[in-house]
């Protein structure tokens, strides 16, 4: 039996919540660095789950990995992945991701789901 060669429609505004384990990255890393890392981390998670290269970190969550200072990276961080259409007519890419902290009390049975975008 042949598989469906048919693409998906796969650009588009689409918006994801999904957590994100910080501390499995942040091992081997120096500790005036690790802030600075897990940015870079949440950057690099957002490019792949939304195939942008235009990631941009929401000012919340940037605040919430450095609630504890530059070496005491939260463990985990439950975030939304929104991919929007660029305004600006002179952009070289149609779309950006926007990633924002979504708090949470606890991190048990959550898994990562699709949310209606806006």
């Amino acid at each position: 039996m042949v598989k469906d060669t048919k693409k998906k429609n796969t650009k588009g505004p689409k918006s994801v919540i999904a957590t994100i384990h910080l501390h499995k990255h942040m091992h081997d890393v120096t500790f005036k660095r690790r802030a600075p890392k897990a940015v870079k981390v949440i950057k690099k998670f957002g490019r792949r789950m939304m195939g942008t290269n235009d990631v941009r970190v929401d000012p919340k969550l940037n605040k919430f990995v450095w609630s504890k200072g530059i070496k005491g990276v939260p463990f985990r961080a439950r975030i939304r992945l929104d991919r929007k259409r660029n305004e600006d007519e002179d952009a070289k890419k149609k779309l950006y991701t926007v990633v924002t902290w979504v708090p949470v009390t606890s991190f048990k049975g959550l898994q990562t789901e699709q949310v209606e975008a806006e």
